[in-house]
């Protein structure tokens, strides 16, 4: 179900400046995992401000009990994971990478892995270490979920 949460505080708000009316893009490091992310949201539907610390978790089904999301959203009383959350986007993603900055082979100290998740357009890139990423598939379906602490 859940493949990564954690704590996330906003270092900077669109760093290569504004692009889109509707959008921002978040520049967030994480407390638990120290990993690196970019991350666009809809600030007119979920304004978040510089400094500010949010949870975030990434999973494969909003279900509880685990089973497979249908892609399609049913009204009800059924509860979920999306209950302990105030935004959800559901993305693809698209991209798995690892870089090696300092190039030594023979540590894996300075390894980083990348990946690269499509909303609908709103793009998230998210970067640590390889251990904390290796549960993520390429074309793998997933929700991001936030919440504001």
């Amino acid at each position: 179900m859940i493949l990564l949460e954690d704590v996330f505080r906003v270092d900077r708000l669109d760093p290569d400046g504004k692009k889109f009316d509707k959008a921002t893009r978040i520049e967030a490091r994480s407390e638990r995992f120290d990993m690196f992310m970019h991350l666009d949201v809809n600030s007119e539907v979920y304004p978040i401000k510089e400094g500010q610390k949010f949870t975030m978790a990434l999973a494969t089904t909003l279900n509880l009990d685990g089973t497979p999301d249908t892609g399609y959203y049913t009204p009800g009383g059924k509860k979920s994971i999306a209950d302990k959350y105030e935004y959800i986007m559901h993305g693809k993603l698209y991209k798995i990478s690892e870089e090696d900055p300092g190039k030594a082979k023979s540590s894996t100290k300075g390894v980083k892995a990348e990946i690269y998740v499509s909303y609908g357009g709103l793009l998230m890139m998210l970067r640590g270490d390889p251990s904390n990423l290796h549960k993520f598939d390429l074309d793998q379906r997933l929700f991001l979920c936030i919440r504001k602490l």
